[in-house]
């Protein structure tokens, strides 16, 4: 084959969730399909990746994965314009770097808010992903319906909860989803036939149990603020599903506990797509790696081609290019890149505002789920850093009346004590670090070396011997950390479009503008109010703060809190599926309306987002959207 031009049955762009899948369906039936992925091949194994983890001293989600975005020996960040495929990173999309091209991928210099969700560009897509994988619940695909006369901005999916049912069911098994049927069965949740999930549930943490003993008993003058429309005398803690081994599946082994799923599995418990990936290359698949797609090409309203740029070494420059011809095209390269590269596909001027964009929807409507991060000390031991970050939440307020007026939320439990909330910077990383260099050298960057905490004299001790070993035992026992991640509705304000400022490639770059709404920070006053109920019946010590000058946070005037938000890593919305092709971009195969033989895949698609992680719905959809494929091949390679 020659690498630079190439022909094929179907060309996927993206080996991601969506893109591995499809290309894993239709090679299994002797379809000739070749994926371009924009960084690396996949690596034959995770020493690399895992030494890149060891050695990072900011142990965010992207550490483990090329392309680097700080110079280490240097400590100051490499300009985007000199990395070929570049990708946002926790380090620069927030604090003071979030609004400077120079620093940070994508271009947000004039954004209301920092968008500070990341994504990676390597073979496998999303490799630094949780593993999390509950489904949507049956409201969440007929917004419009049950809440829309309220929230004008909402709109129904044109498939609803049991057109999708089936693919959850294949999408669980691909995946290879650890659950209880019986636990999951809430908010309208149900399962067809007699379905069991591939994998008995991962075993709740005693942080887990501890907090479904503290909400079995609730009254309900302390609930009535949830809006329910009923009584809520208790809050059941459920297992969360997971894609995460809780006994040896396809040759994989059970999950070890290492507390890292975010950002790698040392022992791949945890799925990652190149394990589909691999499937798919056994079965006749290709991956042409180092391939960057900068043009759809355009030819009696279909695609004739994808033309793409190549380059050796992250910093560039582009070492040649090519064109791939095929009879389908599939673009699962993810929220922020897909409408990147739709919109940069201008064909000359006979398209000025992209390809499949004549609804003038591309890149708009993108949504997250913003984090309220809270976190404390509970008064009895607890032993986080134990087992995955993550294995039971509360499900329950996924749904309910009250959404015709403020956002759901989902409550997550955390394992990982502050891994996730404490940092020290890049010099000092993330907790149990930071709390333990802060009692050796009589720091405070936790907040917990105080008097009123350790019993032992004035603030900021520095510690050692017995009385080291004796507080930091008693102290990171007792950690825990509970995540609100919020729903977003629909805003086509919120959206991508094209920076002046370059990558390696000289390739225009992603420009984010984004916000959050009234209507998600009603969620957020909601998740405070709850948040104060359940640290009350935990017996808990509250730590949660914001940092000084943190540029996403924000006051709501019922509320005396300031809050913040995290990235989810939810990146959602950007070209919308729908029936009318005036205010959406694919149909409900996630079909171009605009070009027949184009499909636009992943969460991009989705027109609202619910509370659920999106994995295993644009996992499902992917699934479906392959046997739309294959039924209309056959036309279109005439």
């Amino acid at each position: 084959m020659d690498e630079n031009s190439i022909t094929c049955d179907v060309a996927i762009v993206g080996s991601g969730f969506a893109g591995s899948c499809i290309a894993n369906e239709l090679s299994g039936k002797g379809i000739k399909v070749v994926i371009l992925e924009a960084g690396p091949d996949v690596q034959p194994n995770f020493n690399a990746y895992m030494k890149s983890f060891y050695e990072a001293s900011s142990k965010v989600p992207e550490s483990p994965y090329p392309p680097a975005v700080r110079d280490v020996r240097e400590e100051i960040f490499i300009n985007p314009k000199n990395v070929a495929a570049g990708r946002p990173s926790s380090l620069t999309v927030g604090g003071s770097t979030w609004t400077n091209p120079d620093k940070a991928y994508l271009d947000q210099s004039t954004s209301k808010r920092p968008f500070k969700s990341t994504y990676e560009r390597l073979a496998g897509g999303t490799a630094h992903w949780m593993g999390l994988t509950p489904r949507l619940v049956p409201n969440d695909f007929r917004m419009k319906t049950m809440y829309g006369k309220d929230q004008p901005g909402f709109v129904d999916w044109p498939i609803d909860y049991n057109t999708i049912e089936p693919y959850y069911q294949r999408a669980e098994a691909e995946l290879g989803v650890a659950a209880d049927v019986d636990e999951q069965r809430f908010c309208g949740i149900d399962f067809s036939g007699n379905y069991q999930y591939p994998m008995p549930k991962i075993p709740p943490s005693l942080f887990d149990q501890r907090v479904g003993e503290a909400l079995a008993h609730l009254g309900d003058e302390e609930t009535q603020f949830l809006g329910m429309g009923r009584p809520v005398a208790s809050l059941a803690v459920r297992s969360l599903p997971a894609a995460r081994n809780s006994q040896p599946y396809r040759n994989r082994r059970a999950c070890a506990g290492n507390t890292n799923c975010i950002p790698i599995c040392p022992i791949q418990a945890k799925y990652d797509p190149t394990i589909t990936l691999n499937e798919a290359a056994n079965k006749g698949a290709r991956l042409v790696p180092h391939r960057v797609a900068n043009e759809i090409l355009i030819k009696n309203g279909c695609v004739s081609g994808i033309t793409f740029l190549t380059y050796d070494r992250e910093s560039g420059p582009k070492t040649g290019s090519g064109v791939i011809t095929a009879a389908v095209y599939v673009i699962a390269a993810n929220g922020i890149e897909t409408p990147r590269l739709l919109l940069m596909s201008k064909n000359k001027g006979q398209f000025p505002n992209g390809v499949a964009n004549s609804s003038d929807m591309v890149g708009r409507n993108l949504m997250d789920h913003p984090q309220y991060l809270t976190w404390g000390l509970l008064p009895q031991p607890v032993f986080p850093y134990r087992g995955p970050l993550v294995t039971s939440a509360i499900g329950e307020l996924c749904d309910g009346p009250f959404r015709a007026q403020r956002a759901a939320f989902r409550v997550s439990l955390g394992n990982e004590g502050w891994t996730t909330v404490v940092g020290g910077g890049a010099r000092f990383g993330a907790d149990p670090n930071v709390t333990t260099l802060d009692f050796v050298n009589g720091m405070n960057f936790s907040g917990v070396n105080t008097q009123g905490l350790t019993g032992l004299g004035s603030d900021n001790r520095a510690l050692f011997g017995d009385d080291l070993t004796r507080t930091l035992g008693n102290l990171i026992s007792r950690q825990f950390r509970i995540a609100f991640p919020v729903e977003q509705n629909p805003d086509p304000n919120n959206r991508v479009t094209l920076s002046s400022a370059l990558d390696a490639l000289g390739l225009q770059r992603p420009k984010i503008n984004y916000d959050i709404s009234d209507y998600t920070m009603q969620g957020f006053a909601t998740a405070f109010r709850l948040k104060k109920l359940i640290f009350s019946k935990l017996g808990a010590t509250e730590f949660t703060s914001v940092p000084k000058g943190d540029p996403a946070a924000f006051k709501i005037d019922s509320v005396p809190e300031l809050f913040t938000y995290g990235g989810a890593g939810h990146v959602m919305g950007t070209y919308r599926m729908g029936n009318d092709p005036k205010t959406s971009v694919v149909d409900e195969w996630q079909r171009s309306h605009d070009h027949r033989n184009l499909y636009l895949v992943g969460s991009g698609t989705f027109p609202t987002v619910g509370t659920a992680n999106p994995t295993l719905t644009l996992s499902a959809l992917a699934l479906r959207t392959a046997e739309d494929i294959v039924k209309n091949l056959p036309s279109l390679k005439s």
